[in-house]
């Protein structure tokens, strides 16, 4: 069940952050490999981005890729939020007290994060392509053509294999290792120290959550954006027909070349639109996910003095 509930609460935070990804993956993809200066500006920000999608393609432009994006995010986080729920569960996480310990939180923080981000990865591949197709007129980066998530995953199926749908899997995963471990780790902490120092927050544990939420938003979103960067550049890159990609080699070679073409500020384009979507992103996603925690634990205790009651039944009756 702990799968479920993780899997169910990043679904309900989808629905609200995927236009903001769609604008992130643009603005990553706008000047690529291009100097500062040498390249047409179409998104100028977050605001300018979303209003120029949807004059350009519609309302409908903003959401594109909503489907494979639920399906990805259901996968990496009925992973992630399940996996480490389940190992604080058993102690792997906490002391005698139940507070967190940092360096076991941040453990299995990275370890459940890689885990969901490698199992997802194709998802992340398809969405990533299909949110950066645009009108001619606004088009950044590889323009790849699709259809449908459908017939994304049968194009790349024939041309690569199976194992194209995972071209880029170690970007994410490691993307997935610092996101995630810095995010679930801030959050168990403040949420810690809120419950511990403030009597209004311990009465109120969705603001809790909330605020802790935000706090590991942003330690996700400033750790994260550069390989997050690289990530959307790797999965988007058209290929040869060797099945290798035409702009970069892997991560090293991604790092060097953005690093030397578009500087230290290139790792960080759309790293507003990135805390935008994060931000409400983390916030809802972590905010049902201790609210259907809280549910199932309500649900547990309820049927537990039942279910102690028909085992003495039982053995009287025997």
């Amino acid at each position: 069940m702990d799968f479920v509930i993780g899997g169910l609460a990043a679904c309900g935070a989808s629905f609200f952050s995927n236009p903001l990804d769609v604008v992130k993956t643009r603005m990553q993809l706008q000047g690529e490999l291009q100097a500062r200066g040498k390249h047409q500006i179409f998104y100028k920000n977050v605001f300018h981005a979303c209003y120029t999608i949807a004059k350009n393609e519609g309302i409908r432009g903003l959401q594109k890729g909503l489907g494979t994006a639920l399906l990805m995010h259901s996968v990496r986080n009925s992973t992630r939020l399940g996996t480490y729920q389940w190992l604080t569960k058993r102690g792997y996480v906490t002391d005698r007290n139940g507070k967190t310990i940092f360096y076991k939180s941040f453990l299995v923080g990275a370890l459940s994060g890689g885990a969901g981000a490698f199992l997802a990865s194709p998802f992340f591949l398809i969405k990533t392509q299909i949110q950066s197709q645009a009108a001619k007129s606004i088009s950044v980066g590889t323009q790849h053509g699709h259809t449908s998530a459908v017939a994304a995953f049968k194009t790349i199926y024939n041309k690569e294999g199976i194992f194209g749908l995972w071209r880029g899997a170690n970007a994410v995963v490691l993307r997935a290792v610092i996101g995630s471990s810095s995010q679930l780790t801030s959050f168990a902490i403040v949420k810690d120290l809120l419950k511990e120092r403030n009597i209004v927050f311990a009465k109120n544990p969705v603001l809790t959550s909330f605020v802790a939420s935000i706090a590991g938003g942003l330690a996700q979103c400033i750790l994260m954006n550069p390989l997050d960067l690289v990530s959307v550049r790797l999965y988007n890159q058209g290929i040869d027909k060797h099945g290798k990609g035409l702009l970069y080699n892997g991560i090293i070679d991604a790092f060097i070349k953005i690093g030397k073409k578009e500087g230290i500020l290139g790792f960080y384009k759309g790293v507003t639109a990135s805390y935008m979507r994060l931000a409400p992103h983390s916030a809802l996603c972590l905010v049902f996910w201790d609210i259907l925690k809280d549910l199932q634990e309500k649900h547990i205790d309820r049927r537990t003095p039942a279910v102690k009651l028909k085992s003495v039944n039982k053995k009287y009756d025997k």
